[in-house]
């Protein structure tokens, strides 16, 4: 049908009208060969461009690191047994092109191949294969040489890394560049599950650059690290408390854990280890999600709160650990099938008992949750990683280290504020024993042990202080007039107008449910002293925020000047209390000196009757 409407169209124009006539046959042929042709030709171009979609390796120094990207072909051998020359020299393997971001179903007892070859470039600088992955299990780079043979360059967990051709935190293998030929490789990957890394080139230069960035940004977090740690271990031995001993274990595991997870610890702890450093991924974490849920039993007064949860705690802790020890003795194979649940549960586990000490009046679990929040959300990426859910990335490499650098601080705060209500609470419950509850005076056994000190100081310095005794004389009809509460409430109004009106030097005493005691420290003359007293008075009686205009302290005080004529403080105590029993209730007289002469009580005389 299209070439019969072209064919149409071909005996509508005038110049062909004609020969389409004269020859059909012929004309018809030309349009089916000029069709093939333009069938041919685009089927042709979309190979070629496919062909030609993928990204030419480029060395270029300018721009690193270099990403293999598509450029190389690789192929999953589910034996594990091929060796270089056997695949150099079978042409029927299914190659597939690489990709930055694929995740390659690798496992145990296979193994990964990668060919690539590297363009003419120029041989002035030294170039390495960077793998950055450095968990994989073994990575091994064959060059052919002159004479037709692979030579192997080996790095991984599996290899110890002082023996690897460039120690370091992840295998970098060099290569050898060539300015006239292109160079042929293959490289062959081995781990115990998926594996997910983009291969890449690096120049000596810019890895001494790239290299002195990455220290900066670890060196912050290590010492970040172990300050936290040393702060924590003090904290522990110094005020006793094993919520700090915890932590400082959870820091350290911590630490490790990222060390091992950057390659720092392989480099620098343990280089010679290279079983160690391929279990220790799997086993460090666990054991500082073991040591996590014991601090927080600590941190959140679990053993006080409740014994039974505390006891299930440290039974998850122990299975941790006992998971720690059989994840060292599984194949890496089965690792992540145990490591993964049960770490989601203990995690869950202490963010569940955080909640559950919240919702129970717990002032600091809540910041403690907000401080694990960051961690989680990082540990979720890593073992999403891990799992070969996500591509390794910024976030899966250096997510960690950004969660535990926001968590720290905020628990070392609230470390330090639960510590201080600690010592608030301990020197309460110590000073029950000398201190009022209610008002926060000392008591009467203290005020009189002060009030002997101050009697033998004014003897020696050779002046006067003052002795005190008030009384609150109007709680009765406060209570008729304004209710029980506010009855209740004036006692502690009153000590709170003493302890403004005292000095520093000072001391003011409840000595029972409506006296007070002050002793003032002199030097002072009877003038001095006349004016305590009354300003005591018109203090207590002045109106208290919250109650009512009228609801004032009506109070009576009694005071002596000491040394009081060789009386010793308990009966000069006696007599104070003695002068404010004789005080009438009603009389207008409110300050009462001891010592003072006592008015005399008019005596009634009887007439003698008349006789």
């Amino acid at each position: 049908m299209i070439f019969d409407y072209f064919f149409a169209k071909l005996t509508q124009l005038k110049p062909f009208a004609g020969f389409v006539v004269r020859k059909p046959t012929a004309v018809r042929t030309v349009l089916l060969s000029l069709a093939m042709s333009m069938l041919m030709g685009s089927l042709l171009a979309l190979t070629s461009l496919d062909a030609r979609s993928r990204t030419v390796l480029d060395l270029d120094a300018q721009i690193q690191p270099v990403a293999l990207q598509d450029w190389g072909d690789y192929w999953i051998d589910t034996t594990g047994k091929f060796t270089p020359e056997q695949v150099a020299a079978t042409p029927d393997i299914p190659w597939k092109p690489t990709r930055a971001d694929a995740i390659y179903p690798v496992t145990s007892g296979s193994s990964m191949w990668v060919r690539f070859n590297v363009p003419p470039a120029p041989d002035t600088e030294r170039w390495y294969l960077e793998v950055p992955y450095p968990s994989i299990d073994r990575a091994s780079l064959y060059t052919l040489d002159g004479a037709g043979q692979w030579n192997e360059q080996r790095a991984g967990d599996l290899v110890a890394v002082n023996k690897w051709p460039v120690p370091h935190r992840h295998p970098l293998l060099p290569i050898a560049l060539s300015a006239e030929t292109p160079s042929n490789y293959l490289l062959r990957l081995e781990n115990g599950h998926a594996f997910s890394a983009p291969l890449q080139f690096i120049s000596e230069g810019r890895l001494s650059y790239s290299e002195q960035r990455v220290s900066l940004i670890l060196g912050i977090f290590f010492g970040l690290a172990g300050l936290a740690a040393l702060i924590s271990a003090l904290g522990a031995v110094s005020l006793r408390d094993t919520a700090y001993g915890f932590y400082a274990l959870c820091v350290t595991l911590l630490a490790l854990t990222q060390a091992t997870v950057t390659g720092i610890a392989g480099l620098h702890l343990w280089p010679a280890w290279p079983g160690w450093s391929d279990v220790a991924t799997s086993v460090l974490p666990m054991l500082t999600v073991s040591a996590t849920l014991l601090f927080i039993s600590a941190a959140v007064a679990l053993p006080e709160r409740s014994p039974r949860l505390h006891w299930l705690m440290v039974g998850q802790a122990a299975l941790g650990a006992l998971v720690a020890v059989l994840l060292a003795l599984l194949p890496a194979a089965s690792r992540m099938d145990v490591f993964i649940p049960i770490m989601l549960i203990l995690q869950f586990s202490g963010m569940l008992v955080m909640g559950w000490a919240w919702r129970r009046g717990d002032r600091f679990a809540p910041w403690l949750m907000l401080a694990y929040v960051p961690v989680l959300v990082a540990a979720g990426w890593t073992m999403a990683r891990n799992a070969e859910l996500v591509p390794i990335g910024f976030l899966t490499q250096h997510g960690m280290q950004l969660g535990v650098a926001l968590h720290l601080p905020i628990v070392m705060l609230v470390l330090m504020l639960r510590s201080q209500q600690r010592r608030e609470n301990i020197r309460r419950i110590q000073g029950l024993d000398r201190v009022d509850p209610a008002t926060g005076l000392i008591n009467g056994h203290v005020f009189a042990e002060r009030l002997i000190r101050m009697i033998a100081r004014s003897e020696r310095l050779r002046h006067q202080s003052a002795v005190m005794i008030i009384d609150l004389v109007n709680t009765e009809q406060i209570q008729r007039d304004f209710g029980r509460k506010a009855a209740e409430e004036l006692p502690l109004r009153v000590a709170e107008r003493l302890l403004s009106t005292a000095r520093e030097i000072d001391s003011a005493a409840r000595l029972s449910q409506r006296r007070f005691g002050m002793l003032v420290e002199g030097p002072f003359n009877a003038e001095d002293a006349g004016t305590l007293g009354p300003r005591i008075v018109a203090r207590c009686l002045m109106p208290y925020k919250g109650l009512h205009v009228d609801c004032v302290a009506q109070v009576h005080v009694a005071y002596a000047l000491v040394p009081y004529q060789g009386t010793n403080a308990q009966g000069l105590l006696t007599q104070l209390e003695e002068r404010l029993a004789a005080a009438p209730a009603e009389g207008k007289r409110a300050v009462f000196m001891l010592g003072e002469p006592q008015p005399l009580r008019p005596v009634r005389r009887d007439r003698p009757k008349p006789a």
